[in-house]
């Protein structure tokens, strides 16, 4: 389980998070919606560890932030919005790479190479320099690399920005189905991304969490019939 205490966060003299609290247990997808500035990327920065908070903690598989930094992040892997990979590798290079990082057995590392290579479709560039890949490999080679350990929570950044139509389909049943076994956070402005793959969402606003419910019950909420209207209700309300 992944458990945000009373976190607070402050960039200057700016409250940028103000006492957020919510859990994500092991599995399913939650959608952390907000507008531009509401503080989305910083949540997702104190996840990881790149940040600290100024008040609150972090626990994530019984390990706090605070306390225990290293063996915390260990259990979290991070796909940010664009980048991520390096560009002089080829895709096996860098695949090995973040398994070499996070100590990954050899054994475990040929397995779980062989299934994130068939279920994202990658054999074809796997010798190929990661700075000649499309948008579309090049998300999904940083989505394989986050994986490559089996982290229990994946945090994704926008996951379909860029990719086409059958893409976006894809990965969306592939994030399903990996949300079986591991807990995924994506931030995302793409709403019909929402709709297809979210199981929860946390709604942040000016900084504050101002809905945590299920796609179902946000509509309720905010009496609309898509998220895309509930979202525009809740946040200018």
């Amino acid at each position: 389980m992944l458990e945000v205490k009373g976190i607070r966060k402050y960039l200057g003299d700016r409250e940028i998070l103000r006492d957020i609290s919510f859990s994500l247990s092991d599995n399913g997808i939650t959608a952390l919606l907000g507008p531009n500035g509401a503080g989305k990327t910083t949540l997702m920065r104190l996840l990881i560890g790149f940040y600290e908070p100024d008040f609150g903690d972090i626990i994530i598989n019984g390990y706090s932030l605070d306390a225990n930094r290293i063996k915390a992040v260990s259990h979290v892997a991070y796909v940010p919005e664009s980048g991520g990979i390096y560009p002089e590798m080829t895709v096996f290079e860098y695949l090995k790479f973040m398994a070499d990082i996070k100590h990954v057995t050899q054994a475990d590392f040929a397995a779980n190479l062989a299934d994130l290579a068939s279920s994202l479709e990658l054999h074809q560039v796997m010798e190929q320099k990661c700075e000649t890949l499309s948008k579309g490999f090049s998300r999904r080679v940083a989505i394989a690399g986050a994986l490559i350990s089996n982290p229990k929570f994946l945090i994704l950044d926008e996951p379909c920005e860029g990719l086409d139509v059958k893409q976006k389909v894809n990965l969306r049943a592939f994030l399903k189905k990996r949300s079986r076994s591991c807990a995924i956070l994506i931030s995302t402005h793409i709403m019909e991304d929402v709709e297809a793959m979210a199981d929860r969402i946390l709604l942040l606003s000016s900084g504050q969490l101002i809905c945590d419910a299920e796609p179902q019950e946000l509509k309720s909420k905010a009496n609309k019939l898509s998220i895309e209207a509930s979202f525009f209700s809740l946040v200018q309300g």
